[in-house]
């Protein structure tokens, strides 16, 4: 039967419409085996259901349905497989692996690591490395890829000497790029103005997260002795900004105390919004400190809307009123909505050290947040045992998957949610007279976009995907009658991968998107 699609008011507003979702989620144990920490954790932007996590070590795990359940695996290289575990996918569904090395003919930690599967973590290549400088120690590197052109940009810390106290003796951010899948890199290079020391702590130059913008502009920001500051290349890593810029004074420092918790840091996190939304090309940065009091940990953010030139006034993620902490922050943005999602470790609800999971949710370009409650249970940590420096969380067209540490009689153990974002990003908040809808969705051979108009109008039909990028031009600009209207397409036509995409009619100045789902 053929669809029926309502005439709207001429008076009513496309507004991005939600079923709000406050309900406990459903928490899946990743692995029973205790003593992994550092998550990390990322969605294949061609199949949702295809994700790959690692862990502290040499753990990953790979689910092939959306996260229900996983295998546990381990990685070997012959430069050692030494921690700070980094998963990034690119947009031709190949995972890669980053990590720490300590090779049997070399020094600790003494490169960084890059391995690749090609296979959805079957089998992974035996590696790839950057950052090899004699006896200096390369340390808490992480990437981001260009969805234009795959390229990987990655920054990290480079220690004159770890953990030494000596003044002529630094800290540095450190950066190089791969243009053929991680199989080669460029020669790094420091991009920092002011270097740190090498005792690991708030004087450290540490953090460094770099973010593609929609031209391909590599950003990046760290913390370190100057404070949080940022730097930008606009060549693809040739050259960077002559002075870091200053995002926050970070008076409190990045290296902080949290009861129960053997070490704790407020590191902060950098993306760029690439959808097709009103906020794209936002830069974010995220972190958390103890600027409220050392009792008081709370998650923060800001934000430029320039390209880096300026920054918002500071917010407060976290909505409690308590005086409690909230710490190991991590933020990533949907491509396909412009959402933000947030995760976090937060004590609001409790006098001791146990300990809740919490994510947070921006549909407004991180001017407000919705507080949502993930785990199931709270844990008790023990300051005894390693539990890692940070916490992740990866969404690719509504699928979110935020991963965490949490202790159980001691021992740590790795978990996740099932996350559906309800809500359906709509690129403007504009008056308009016209309703829109698909059908069948999903489809499997063709697609039909209905639309109704109370005039005729010309109108624009285009298919993108997750990451913003237009693929096809479906109706080129043709002027369409007043009442229903219909535009049928076949995905054979354009040669369409299965998975998510997002169409976007344009009429007149005003832009609807809605999700469009390929499964064959």
């Amino acid at each position: 039967m053929k669809l029926q699609v309502r005439s709207i008011s001429v008076f009513c507003f496309l507004v991005t419409f939600s079923i709000p979702v406050f309900s406990q989620l459903k928490n899946v144990q990743i692995d029973a085996v205790p003593g992994k920490n550092e998550p990390s954790i990322c969605i294949n932007p061609n199949n949702p259901n295809q994700i790959i996590a690692g862990t502290n070590r040499d753990f990953y795990f790979v689910s092939n349905d959306g996260g229900k359940t996983w295998k546990t695996r381990k990685l070997t290289s012959s430069f050692g497989v030494w921690g700070d575990p980094v998963i990034a996918c690119d947009t031709s569904g190949d995972f890669y692996f980053f990590h720490l090395s300590n090779p049997p003919r070399g020094n600790w930690i003494d490169r960084i690591v890059c391995q690749k599967t090609t296979d959805g973590g079957k089998t992974w290549n035996d590696g790839s490395f950057v950052g090899l400088d004699g006896t200096k120690a390369q340390d808490k590197e992480w990437v981001s890829i260009d969805r234009r052109t795959n390229t990987i940009y990655m920054t990290w810390t480079q220690f004159d000497a770890y953990g030494k106290r000596d003044s002529n003796l630094f800290s540095n951010i450190m950066f190089s790029k791969s243009e053929d899948g991680g199989d080669t890199w460029k020669q790094a290079v420091q991009i920092n103005e002011v270097s740190g020391d090498c005792i690991d702590s708030s004087n450290t130059t540490e953090g460094a997260v770099p973010a593609v913008g929609p031209n391909g502009e590599v950003y990046v920001s760290w913390a370190g002795p100057a404070g949080l500051v940022f730097d930008k290349s606009l060549d693809g890593g040739k050259t960077w900004m002559a002075k870091d810029k200053l995002i926050d004074s970070l008076k409190a420092g990045w290296n902080y105390d949290v009861p129960g918790i053997m070490r704790c840091n407020g590191l902060p996190v950098t993306v760029c919004d690439l959808s097709s939304g009103k906020h794209r090309g936002t830069i974010y940065v995220n972190w958390s400190d103890q600027r409220n009091g050392k009792d008081n940990t709370d998650i923060w953010l800001k934000k430029s809307t320039d390209g880096g030139k300026t920054w918002s006034a500071l917010k407060r993620i976290n909505d409690d009123s308590t005086k409690n902490h909230q710490f190991l922050t991590w933020m990533t943005v949907d491509q396909s909505t412009g959402f933000l999602y947030f995760i976090w470790y937060d004590r609001r609800n409790y006098s001791d050290n146990k300990t809740d999971v919490y994510m947070a949710v921006s549909y407004d370009g991180g001017e407000t947040f919705e507080n949502k409650i993930l785990s199931e249970q709270p844990f008790d940590p023990d300051e005894s045992v390693f539990f890692g420096d940070y916490t992740n969380i990866s969404a690719v067209g509504g699928n979110v998957r935020p991963i965490w540490t949490i202790m159980n009689n001691g021992k740590t153990e790795i978990w996740t949610a099932l996350y559906t974002e309800q809500k359906i990003g709509l690129a403007e908040e504009k008056e308009t007279n016209w309703a829109v809808d698909s059908y069948p969705n999903p489809f499997n051979t063709e697609a039909t976009i209905a639309f109704t108009l109370k005039s005729a109008q010309k109108v624009k039909i285009s298919l993108y995907d997750l990451d913003g990028k237009k693929l096809v031009t479906i109706q080129k600009k043709k002027k369409f009658k007043e009442g229903e209207n219909q535009v049928t397409f076949k995905a054979v036509d354009y040669n369409l991968a299965s998975g998510s995409y997002v169409y976007v009619l344009e009429c007149n100045e005003m832009v609807v998107r809605k999700r469009l789902v390929f499964a064959p």
